[in-house]
């Protein structure tokens, strides 16, 4: 009886269209905001802060620009390591070569690199679609593995292709404790959501829809398959390359080209399948699950009294990871977002189903 639209009248199509029409949805989202920016800093561990909700938001923001090219305009990407590695050396390389450059604006001009070449690795995606522009995104993560390992000037001169940041700082303000760190991560994301949100929802946000669903249809009534695929790549491999720097300067501190393998290509597309495509919310689901898993498998079975080690935890995480995505697949292509609309649609009817 909570869940209930009785009494909630529009009288414009700006009440009618906005992103949370129901109260309830808008105070729940409101009050979750103030909880993490209010609350959260003082209940939660360092431990938490470092293992947990840090990664968590950083992953959240890159399955959101992940969502954007795989869910919203259906280009499949296996390059989204490449991409975070690109915003995290592009953000590293202005912070260290431009003298007293900001780290907010050294963090949007790696997104800005990774943009550039997110659009060149994307132009494939006019001719070729399905498995073979995969492969042709996977290309990216190669390339950007050998060149940042390879030529030295990326890495300003490291042979290993390992660099380090420090005395990070926002306008005078240091960001160097945990809470501090989650605090400029969670900005970042709540901005971007936004903006995302607000972006798929336009007119632009039904053209990579109209492609996605059926690419030639959509050339017929009018919209152009290469503006509409390759913004999707820039506005994608924009938002990923951001949260690459974030990766690399808040959370890890001093990082390689193996932070960003392929392997973190494929974590990312297994948040997007099983938190839910073409959903903002869905990304969240996902990499609430990718972070959470392993913690819950090292911790459950010590818990119960039954350790198990950590190669052991490590591949039945795979295994869960395999699973779960066939069984999304298969019985709810839509991921975990897909199964939160429907139990919101059954509050919005409950105790009277029809």
């Amino acid at each position: 009886m909570l869940y209930r639209e009785n009494g909630q009248f529009k009288t414009s199509y700006r009440a009618d269209q906005q992103i949370f029409p129901i109260v309830q949805d808008r105070v729940l989202i409101l009050a979750l905001v103030a909880l993490a920016f209010v609350a959260v800093p003082f209940l939660a561990s360092e431990y938490t802060f470092r293992a947990v909700l840090i990664p968590f938001l950083i992953l959240s923001l890159a399955a959101i620009g992940l969502n954007v090219l795989v869910g919203y305009c259906g280009q499949i990407s296996l390059g989204t390591g490449a991409f975070m590695a690109i915003g995290a050396y592009g953000a590293y390389n202005f912070s260290v070569r431009v003298p007293g450059m900001p780290l907010i604006a050294a963090l949007l001009l790696g997104g800005l690199c990774s943009t550039v070449i997110g659009v060149l690795f994307g132009i494939p995606s006019l001719r070729i679609k399905g498995l073979y522009l995969a492969v042709a995104t996977l290309a990216a993560q190669f390339f950007t593995d050998w060149a940042f390992l390879r030529i030295r000037w990326f890495t300003n001169d490291s042979s290993s292709g390992s660099v380090s940041v420090a005395g990070l700082n926002v306008m005078g303000m240091t960001i160097e404790t945990p809470v501090q760190k989650y605090l400029f991560c969670l900005a970042f994301v709540c901005v971007f959501a936004l903006l995302t949100k607000n972006l798929v929802r336009g007119n632009i946000g039904r053209e990579w829809m109209a492609i996605r669903d059926m690419d030639v249809a959509a050339a017929v009534i009018g919209i152009r398959p290469v503006y509409a695929k390759l913004t999707a790549f820039a506005v994608s491999s924009f938002i990923v390359g951001v949260a690459g720097g974030l990766w690399g300067f808040v959370h890890l501190g001093s990082w390689e080209p193996a932070a960003f393998s392929v392997d973190r290509s494929f974590q990312l597309l297994f948040m997007v399948i099983i938190g839910g495509l073409g959903s903002i919310a869905g990304s969240f689901f996902g990499a609430a699950f990718i972070v959470l898993l392993p913690i819950l498998l090292d911790t459950l079975p010590a818990y119960f009294g039954l350790p198990i080690d950590t190669a052991l935890a490590s591949h039945l995480t795979s295994m869960i990871f395999g699973a779960l995505i066939v069984f999304f697949l298969i019985v709810e292509p839509h991921g975990i977002a897909r199964l939160w609309s429907t139990g919101r649609e059954k509050l919005r009817l409950w105790p009277f189903p029809h």
